[in-house]
């Protein structure tokens, strides 16, 4: 077998033998293939696609280049969450704490932030002491003992993703639904959870920017998940403006805490809301999803949600005491305020903008590898279809620096006030 066959099978609009794929797998992390022949590969899958089968297939092997994770010691269904990423989407936080205390076991093995888009470890880490790497035994222990324990992924988990992914970022070829399907998707089931909850994001601050992308994104990940025997389905939700009312490391937990004490802004409740009460029906706590809605509004009214949190945090190293003292994570010495420039109401507040707009002050990361900052980001007091008077704060940007003129044009360039303007509705779609 040659890989410049495959290369010329594919380039041509042929479906890939199971055998093909894995040689090609096979190649990419002994490193008997050439980074150019996996570029090639990678461009031809990116204009001629590839069929169910051979997406299934590329993520298992893909999956099945390192570790599986076996979490057969934590009893019950375990059910994880996923999101395609987006600006001010801290939903996985609370949303973890909140599943946990139905008593779902979450084992939830998150990522960083890069670009415009926020991590969960990022955030997490604005708690002093927390550890989002901790051991494969105290994880599971962990998981088994509170319900709840949030991570990052292993080196040995899926390790030809990482290494395809390297070349995907430099060859554009990220926005191809079979490559980001297998890559979210080998890395989720080498977790090892029995069930799946996918929030797929749509809009200006998304990958996918039409609802038509972000459909065919979702059916992907969802026959992905249930070809390989997990229970799985999607949620495209909505992304056009950012979610909540703070952008940034620190500002993002002090919301998913207001949250958890029954305070957050209403867009977020909504969303986790949604994606936890289809975890709750995966998980098997509930008959309807009327039902599972009611068991976690009632963990946010008992506090057990909050409790949960709470002992995530204190069993992977981080000072809990910020729960009720936000003082103790960083924050920015400057808060500066933004005037609307007219009066009328918000019909346009783009997401990627303002999160590129929150990286340029220190809360992101332009490349892998990039330092943070953990106390900056912004605070918004407006969102689409809301009414400002001229002269009234549109947000407060919390930052190290003054003189941030830069941040404050790209934001003003991507906000408009009109007349009337429309509120985007939060789900737009369900994928089972």
């Amino acid at each position: 077998m040659r890989m410049v066959d495959i290369i010329d099978k594919k380039r041509n609009g042929k479906e890939l033998t199971d055998d093909e794929i894995n040689f090609f797998i096979d190649g990419v992390v002994n490193g008997s293939i050439p980074d150019y022949q996996t570029s090639a590969l990678l461009m031809s899958i990116y204009f001629r696609d590839m069929s169910d089968h051979e997406r299934t297939a590329l993520t298992m092997k893909m999956m099945q280049s390192g570790e599986r994770l076996d979490l057969s010691d934590i009893p019950g269904i375990k059910v994880d969450k996923h999101s395609t990423g987006g600006v001010g989407d801290k939903v996985s936080i609370p949303l973890a704490a909140m599943v946990a205390a139905v008593g779902i076991p979450v084992p939830m093995i998150s990522g960083r932030g890069l670009g415009h888009t926020g991590g969960t470890l990022d955030k997490l880490e604005s708690i002093p002491g927390f550890k989002v790497e901790i051991s494969k035994d105290a994880f599971i222990k962990q998981v088994a003992k509170e319900k709840l324990a949030i991570i990052g992924a292993t080196g040995d988990i899926a390790p030809a993703d990482k290494k395809i992914y390297a070349l995907r970022d430099v060859t554009d070829t990220v926005d191809s639904i079979p490559l980001i399907a297998s890559s979210i998707m080998s890395k989720k089931i080498a977790s090892g959870t029995d069930a799946l909850v996918i929030d797929v994001k749509t809009g200006a601050g998304a990958f996918m920017k039409t609802l038509e992308d972000s459909t065919n994104l979702a059916k992907a990940l969802v026959a992905i998940g249930k070809g390989a025997g997990m229970q799985c389905m999607a949620v495209i939700s909505d992304m056009n403006q950012p979610l909540g009312n703070k952008i940034g490391n620190t500002l993002e937990i002090e919301e998913s805490i207001d949250l958890l004490k029954g305070k957050g802004p209403e867009d977020l409740k909504a969303l986790i809301l949604t994606l936890g009460s289809y975890m709750v029906l995966l998980g098997g706590k509930a008959n309807n999803f009327e039902d599972a809605k009611r068991m976690l509004e009632k963990t946010i009214e008992s506090s057990e949600a909050l409790d949960r949190f709470r002992a995530m945090v204190d069993s992977q190293g981080g000072d809990a005491r910020v729960i009720d003292n936000y003082r103790l994570m960083p924050h920015a010495p400057f808060r500066l305020e933004l005037p609307a420039k007219k009066s009328g109401k918000i019909s346009k507040l783009s997401a990627d903008e303002i999160g590129i707009a929150s990286m340029m002050l220190g809360g992101g990361r332009q490349k892998a590898g990039d330092s943070l900052d953990y106390g900056v980001g912004i605070e918004l007091h407006k969102k689409m279809g809301d009414t400002v008077q001229k002269g009234e704060s549109l947000m407060t940007i919390h930052s190290n620096n003054e003189h941030i003129e830069e941040v404050k044009q790209l934001i003003y360039q991507n906000i408009e006030i009109s007349a009337e303007a429309k509120i985007p509705k939060m789900i737009y779609k369900i994928i089972k």
